[in-house]
């Protein structure tokens, strides 16, 4: 048994981690890198190992940091299985359609005013229609056989509609030992709104965790709603607009209805036009609307009253769907808000509305995501001015305030306990974190009793380990040479050397 890391390793995009089990290839996630424009698009455009040699995909959830390469696996070959939750495949229905269509545009801007030498889209609508045939769900607590000799039961993660973490038995021929093995995918938060809590994996021999808060501790969600609202309020006072970066699937039907519930208890001095500015985002909501059983008791009482929870009591909601009711938008006077994706501002209608507001000081930036090193979000987190929005320089003068709270992600605490109750796993891997960031989490995770004689691994890309007969794991000196120089200033140079690694595809 081996596993190869080339995605999500000292990084929080382009999650994919294949499995190498008695002959047969499991890829878990097939993520989107996301991050510097360049460096971005090579990654996403060659993948570091043949896609016809997998055998099958395991999705933990619908994401595209988790999810989105998948069409370019299909289209370099994969003709396997796809195993995830329903609202998985109902969410990545629209999601994959959404950012082929989203591609297919930017590539036809590019081609009319840039001179690049990357101007085709990564993949196409009729490119994810194919990848979308391959899909097969299985339900929570439902065991299911990717490949033969393994059995796979997804649990309840807890981090967005639909998401899984995946415990494992593999009677591992190498070993002829059986591995009980678990991947968390983005482990959820305990007590969030909507969804219900992460399980609980137990009596592991290895864990892949992932640690994209390893070195924090989020505020909770009743605090910073007092301050959410008083964000809002004084920009009410100042009639500015407020734009939120929000992810189409979760964080939008979330802040949907925290907002609802602000202004039920009058926390919001004064009711003002919501506009969700992200077809997506309406599609995603309709999604919700669907898989009540998948939501906690609380919210789901509140769909039984007939009550809907994503709209505001005051007010207006709108959610609009042409780009001529987007463009309608700038002339619209404010105070409003805006709710729109991509929730890392790397592309979507969230880039127009920076564009045309950024260098208003009434203008009020909520930032309720995580934002990946090099994106546009990030930036903004960082304060950064000026930044450069379709290629031209503008000034940051807008308020920008972060709320961290609204993290579907496990914080530090969250992954500490999850690992601390995993068992005496023999090795723990630690993926879909920055490297500061892991470094801190490592540290935390060696102080746990449980893991005293736990080998605790931070994967580069591109690193491949294998099982001992004993159950520990050792890193191979072999490794995958285009998943380790996937972000090397020059890729294509990497492309043509000899690869040091026999898996190459």
């Amino acid at each position: 048994m081996k596993l190869e890391f080339s995605g999500a390793a000292l990084g929080v995009t382009g999650s994919k981690h294949l499995l190498h089990i008695n002959g047969h290839k499991v890829l878990l996630d097939c993520g989107l890198f996301q991050g510097r424009r360049k460096q971005s698009i090579l990654a996403n455009l060659k993948f570091p190992f043949a896609a016809s040699s997998i055998d099958a995909l395991v999705l933990s959830h619908a994401h595209i940091d988790h999810s989105g390469a998948i069409p370019i696996l299909v289209k370099n070959g994969f003709r396997g299985p796809i195993y995830c939750t329903l609202p998985t495949k109902d969410l990545c229905e629209i999601m994959l359609r959404d950012a082929a269509y989203i591609q297919e545009r930017d590539s036809e801007w590019i081609k009319k005013k840039t001179k690049s030498i990357y101007p085709d889209p990564l993949y196409t609508i009729a490119d994810a229609e194919r990848a979308l045939k391959l899909f097969q769900t299985v339900d929570y607590e439902e065991a299911f056989s990717p490949v033969p000799g393994t059995k796979v039961i997804f649990h309840d993660a807890g981090h967005i509609l639909g998401s899984a973490m995946e415990e494992w038995e593999i009677d591992d021929e190498d070993i002829g030992k059986k591995v009980r093995f678990g991947f968390t995918g983005d482990l959820g938060r305990q007590d969030l709104p909507i969804l219900k809590n992460p399980k609980q994996l137990e009596n592991l021999d290895i864990l892949i965790t992932e640690s994209t808060y390893g070195n924090r501790l989020h505020d909770e969600i009743s605090d910073v709603e007092e301050r959410f609202a008083k964000e809002i309020n004084e920009c009410i006072a100042r009639k500015g607009k407020i734009l939120i970066p929000s992810f189409a699937v979760e964080r939008t039907q979330e802040i949907l209805y925290i907002l609802r519930r602000l202004e039920q208890a009058k926390k919001i001095t004064t009711p003002i036009p919501i506009f969700v500015d992200s077809p997506l985002a309406t599609s995603a909501t309709e999604i919700f609307r669907r898989h009540t059983k998948y939501f906690d008791k609380q919210f789901q009482a509140l769909l039984e009253s007939g009550e809907d929870p994503f709209c505001p009591e005051g007010g207006t909601l709108q959610f609009t769907q042409s780009v001529e009711e987007s463009k309608a938008l700038n002339n619209f006077p404010g105070p409003m808000m805006i709710i729109s994706a991509s929730g890392m501002c790397e592309a979507g209608r969230i880039r127009h509305h920076l564009a045309n507001n950024i260098e208003n000081p009434n203008t009020l930036i909520l930032i309720v995501g995580y934002m990946a090193q090099n994106t546009l979000g990030r930036k903004l987190v960082e304060k950064e001015s000026p930044v450069n929005i379709f290629g031209e320089p503008r000034e940051l003068r807008a308020e920008v305030q972060i709320f961290n709270a609204f993290s579907a992600h496990a914080d530090q605490s969250g992954l500490l306990k999850f690992s601390e109750d995993a068992g005496k796993p023999k090795a723990l891997f630690c993926v879909h974190g920055e490297e500061e960031i892991i470094n801190v989490f490592e540290g935390k995770l060696k102080e746990l009793k449980n893991l005293q004689k736990t080998d605790i691994f931070v994967p580069r890309p591109g690193d491949i380990f294998e099982i001992n007969k004993d159950k520990t794991w050792r890193k191979s000196e072999e490794f995958n040479a285009i998943s380790r120089s996937l972000f090397a200033e020059e890729l294509s140079e990497v492309l043509s050397a000899k690869a040091n690694s026999p898996l190459l595809g």
